[in-house]
């Protein structure tokens, strides 16, 4: 499915109700990273009900045991496109055999992505049609191509932030047998190594007050809001890897062994039965 004007063009495909390429029509430069099972065969998967996962891989609800994948299950789903026209496509994924054997509760999901100019709007509206309150984690994992042109590198981007931060650095262990910690530093501008991800696996922020970062390179530039988000993090599969996610949250997985209940985990949501979240972001593609 493709929404188009005349600065850009969105397609769109109904397997996790994703974005699969966003072309700016005056350089025909292609921003979405496209998935390679060499580097990461993900794109942009929407993350829920769950960021990331337990430290078991299980969660319980009720007393019985459920187990999800990373990340969730809207990403490996399939949605159906509810409505569209040339600017605008809304997705849904409606609970399901499939969703209740891995998470026990009844939702109507759905995804709106919407262009104007060169910018694209994402918006999310999660209604919990359960007689339960119902506990979900959500976040967003979408993916840049970095470098946007040959002959230039990884190295060669940045993130910047609107304003500088005094920002909080979450650090965890990889193998998840110590305690995570935190550090405060001073931001501005993160200039983009292979090696500082690659050390901090995914690098992970608390605390902005900026309204954007902008992904920038020599040439070319896309600006992604991350509020309301309280998480935003960074990251690649391996060095070369020719993309880099930036990823706005509002939960996360477990750092270390964890025995504390779903509902109870940071950032996870308590939606009340009838109750409708709504949250979006965008992406603009500056030059």
């Amino acid at each position: 499915m493709r929404l188009e004007n005349k600065e850009i063009i969105l397609d769109l495909t109904e397997k996790g109700g994703e974005m699969t390429a966003l072309t700016l029509k005056s350089n025909n430069v292609q921003y979405l990273w496209q998935g390679d099972d060499t580097f990461w065969a993900g794109k942009n998967p929407s993350l829920f009900p769950q960021v990331g996962n337990t430290y078991t891989n299980t969660y319980e609800i009720d007393g019985r045991i459920y187990a999800m994948k990373n990340h969730g299950f809207i990403r490996n789903s399939e949605l159906t496109c509810i409505s569209s026209n040339e600017n605008s496509a809304t997705f849904q994924l409606v609970a399901n055999k499939d969703t209740l054997d891995v998470y026990p509760f009844d939702f109507d999901y759905r995804i709106t992505y919407s262009i104007d100019g060169a910018k694209v709007k994402i918006s999310y509206d999660i209604t919990n049609t359960s007689e339960t309150e119902m506990p979900f984690g959500f976040g967003l994992h979408p993916g840049f191509n970095c470098p946007l042109e040959q002959g230039e590198s990884f190295s060669d981007y940045s993130i910047v932030f609107d304003q500088e931060e005094q920002l909080e650095q979450v650090h965890f262990d990889q193998k998840k047998e110590k305690p995570h910690y935190s550090t405060q530093l001073t931001m501005k501008e993160l200039p983009l190594s292979y090696k500082t991800i690659m050390d901090a696996a995914t690098l992970i922020y608390k605390g902005m007050k900026s309204q954007y970062v902008t992904l920038k390179g020599p040439k070319h530039a896309v600006r992604l809001s991350i509020q309301p988000f309280p998480l935003f993090a960074v990251w690649t599969s391996s060095e070369n890897a020719p993309f880099v996610c930036l990823e706005p949250w509002y939960s996360h997985g477990d750092f270390e062994k964890a025995n504390v209940p779903f509902e109870k985990r940071e950032g996870t949501i308590i939606l009340k039965p009838g109750s409708t979240f709504h949250t979006s972001y965008t992406i603009e593609v500056l030059s």
